[in-house]
């Protein structure tokens, strides 16, 4: 072999090696971003079939016409997948038809499935029956403070006059209600005894300090549970846990 040839065959060996190194390199790149993908798999991702609940609290934070769309971005945003919207608070509707109609719109162009909350505190208080039928995939009763008698009879009434799923938020943890979801509000690590399949468990923002504890419940409720709630909108804004 001449020196030109040595030379020559050198050169290729070494390109050889700098090619094998790369493709090393490239493997282990693969293998790392694939470990990596899986360990942010989240429960979201695996239990994407159950409601993922945004409580939307209108004492906590307002919500109207003007901003229901950064809170619907951020609710898909965070996988989220069902928002529980308050349009009724102690007696008052929130919202006229026309405004109803939009955020239903705005939510199912979204993928988002909307429950129209109304918050109860008082038997006086009658459910909005004429401004519901706009599109909302279903209606949430929150009326924990109510004895357990007006809280069926208000069960009753809505299942009867309305088409459309039911749900109750309740902090029974053996409520007898049997709406098509019964969300248990079981917040803190305390009341986890209580989620089980056949109802959804919940997390409350203003009962964890941080964001590995917020995740740790929420993951607990979600995969422990047939879905979690989470409370609320405006609490999760405040926290930065996103």
């Amino acid at each position: 072999m001449t020196q030109k040839e040595t030379k020559r065959a050198a050169r290729g060996a070494g390109r050889w090696k700098v090619y094998a190194t790369a493709g090393l390199l490239l493997v282990a790149v693969v293998v790392a971003a694939v470990a990596w993908s899986a360990l942010r798999t989240s429960p979201q991702d695996e239990e994407s079939g159950k409601p993922i609940i945004l409580y939307v609290d209108q004492g906590n934070g307002v919500v109207n016409t003007t901003n229901f769309g950064t809170m619907a971005d951020f609710a898909v945003a965070h996988g989220f997948n069902t928002i529980f919207f308050q349009v009724y608070r102690e007696g008052v509707l929130l919202f006229d038809q026309q405004s109803l109609a939009a955020f239903v719109s705005d939510a199912h162009a979204l993928n988002l499935s909307i429950f129209f909350s109304l918050y109860i505190t008082n038997s006086s208080q009658e459910i909005p029956l004429t401004a519901l039928g706009s599109g909302e995939n279903g209606v949430s009763l929150d009326m924990s403070t109510l004895s357990l008698s007006s809280q069926e009879s208000l069960l009753a009434l809505l299942k009867s006059e309305y088409g459309g799923q039911t749900a109750v938020t309740t902090t029974d943890m053996t409520s007898p209600l049997t709406p098509n979801l019964l969300v248990l509000e079981t917040y803190g690590t305390g009341l986890q005894s209580y989620v089980r399949h056949g109802v959804i468990g919940s997390v409350g923002v203003f009962t964890t300090s941080s964001l590995a504890q917020y995740q740790s419940e929420f993951d607990y409720a979600l995969k422990n549970s047939d879905g979690v709630m989470v409370f609320d909108y405006a609490g999760l804004m405040k926290s930065g846990y996103y």
